[in-house]
C-alpha cells in the first residue's frame, strides 16, 4: 500500500472522530472525574450533569421533545435489537404481524427472522429497482394485529433515501408503532421524529463523528418497549448497565455539531459524490450505479461493476490507499449475494461485482480525483484476468440498463 494517500471511502464504517468531541471526553477519561452519574456524592455531580447535556444535543439533533425519550445504548446494533426484539416481546398480547423493508441492515432482519421462529409474521415489502418503498403498500398490508413497521431511513448498500414521511403519517392515522433504522442518515439527512411520526428510532454516534461504540435509541413517550439488558434503573429501566460516559459526552458534542451544520455538510458531500459517480459512469463502461441518482445520502455512491468481483475490486483499490466496502461491514465476510441488491432485482453473479464507497467531510475533490485516476485501471486489468471476459453465454451477466 502506498503510505502517501490513505483515503477514506468507507464513513459508515469507520468515520474520524471530532477533535471537539475528542476533548471533551478526554475531560472524562481523567482521574478527577472518575464519578457515576446514579452517584448521589460529590463525584456523581459532574457526569451526572455531562451526561443529561449529551442527551439534550442528542434530543434536538432529532427534534425530540422530552430528554427522557433518548436511550443510550452501545452502537446502532444493539438499538435496532433493542427496537426490534423489545416492540415485539412488550406488544405480544395485542398481537404477532410486523411489517418489514427488505433493505433492513442485518442488525434488524436476523431479529426479525428469529422472531418468526417464535411466532411472529413478518410481511416483507416490495421495493422497485432503485430500492423504493411504496407506502401505499404498508398501507394496505396494515391489520388489527399489526404491532410494527420498521422501514430503514437508507440502504447503507445503495442510499437510497426512503419516504419516512410518508410512511410515518400512515402508520400515525392506523395507530401502528413506526421504526426507522436511521444509523446512516441521522447528522446528514434533516430527521424531524415529531413530524416524520416517528415512533422509535436507532442511531450511531460514530457515523456522525462521534466515537465508535456509542449509540441511542429513540423512543416516544407512551411506546411500550421490553429492555434486553436488565438489572439497573438506567436509561429509565430500558437499558441497564453502567453508562459510557465518555462516550456519550463525546457523541453528544458530535451531535449538536451535527445539527449545527448539517446543511453545509450536506452541500459539501453532494458535490463529491456526484462527482464521484459521474465520473465513474463515464470512465468505466458496464457500471452501473445502484439506487436512485438524486435521491441518496449525500456522500454516498454504490456501483455493480460487470465481470469482476467487488473484493478483488476492493483489495486492489487498497494497495492504493483507498478505502471502500462490499456490502455492509457486518455482510462483507459471508461471501454472500446480498440480500439487498436481490431486493432491488439485480442477477446474483453481478451482485458479485458491487462496491459502494461513503464519503465524509475529511474528503476532498482532490481524493475523487485521485480516485478516479486508479478505478478504471484497475477494473481493466482485473477484466483482463476475468473467466467471464469473452465467454460465449456473456450476455446472461450482462446489466440490463433499461431495468434498472
Amino acid at each position: 500500500m502506498s503510505e502517501k494517500r490513505k483515503i477514506n471511502f468507507d464513513h459508515l464504517s469507520c468515520s474520524p472522530i471530532l477533535p471537539e468531541a475528542k476533548e471533551a471526553m478526554l475531560i472524562f477519561l481523567s482521574e478527577d472525574n472518575i464519578g457515576n452519574p446514579l452517584s448521589r456524592h460529590m463525584f456523581g455531580e459532574k457526569p451526572r450533569k455531562a451526561l443529561e447535556e449529551a442527551r439534550q444535543n442528542v434530543a434536538e439533533l432529532l427534534n425530540a421533545v422530552n430528554l427522557e425519550e433518548i436511550v443510550f445504548t452501545s452502537c446502532g446494533s444493539e438499538s435496532n435489537n433493542l427496537a426490534i426484539k423489545g416492540l415485539a416481546w412488550a406488544n405480544s398480547k395485542k398481537g404477532k404481524h410486523i411489517i418489514a423493508s427488505p433493505l433492513e441492515h442485518h442488525s434488524v432482519s436476523h431479529p426479525l427472522k428469529n422472531l418468526e421462529k417464535q411466532g411472529f409474521e413478518i410481511s416483507w415489502l416490495k421495493v422497485d429497482n432503485k430500492g423504493v418503498i411504496d407506502p401505499k403498500e404498508i398501507l394496505s398490508l396494515i391489520r388489527p394485529d399489526t404491532i410494527f413497521v420498521t422501514v430503514t431511513s437508507a440502504s447503507n448498500e445503495i442510499g437510497t433515501l426512503e419516504p419516512i414521511k410518508e410512511i410515518g403519517k400512515i402508520t400515525r392515522e392506523k395507530g401502528v408503532v413506526f421504526h426507522t433504522d436511521a444509523v446512516a442518515c441521522t447528522g446528514f439527512v434533516p430527521i424531524d421524529v415529531n413530524e416524520f411520526n416517528i415512533d422509535i428510532l436507532s442511531m450511531a454516534g460514530n457515523i456522525f463523528y462521534g466515537p465508535l461504540g456509542t449509540g441511542a435509541l429513540y423512543v416516544k413517550k407512551g411506546v411500550r418497549i421490553q429492555p434486553l439488558i436488565e438489572g439497573g434503573v438506567q436509561e429509565n429501566g430500558l437499558r441497564a448497565g453502567t453508562h459510557n460516559l465518555a462516550g456519550i459526552v463525546g457523541m453528544g458534542v458530535a451531535a449538536r455539531i451535527a445539527k449545527e451544520r448539517l446543511s453545509e455538510r450536506s452541500i459539501y458531500l453532494i458535490n463529491l459524490r456526484d462527482k464521484l459517480i459521474d465520473g465513474v459512469i463515464s470512465k468505466i463502461s458496464d457500471c452501473f450505479l445502484t439506487g436512485d441518482r438524486v435521491n441518496r445520502l449525500p456522500g454516498h455512491a454504490s456501483f455493480c461493476v460487470n465481470l469482476i468481483e467487488g473484493e478483488s475490486i476492493l483489495l486492489r483499490l487498497n494497495y492504493f490507499g483507498i478505502a471502500g466496502t462490499s456490502g455492509s461491514t457486518c455482510s462483507s465476510e459471508a461471501l454472500k449475494a446480498s440480500h439487498v441488491l436481490e431486493a432491488i432485482g439485480i442477477d446474483t453473479i453481478l451482485a458479485q461485482g458491487s462496491v459502494s464507497f461513503c464519503l465524509g467531510i475529511d474528503n476532498t475533490l482532490e481524493d475523487v480525483e485521485f480516485f478516479l485516476s486508479e478505478f478504471p485501471p484497475i477494473v481493466e486489468k482485473l477484466r483482463e484476468m476475468s473467466p467471464l471476459t469473452g465467454a460465449a453465454d456473456l450476455e446472461q451477466f450482462k446489466y440490463r440498463k433499461h431495468s434498472y
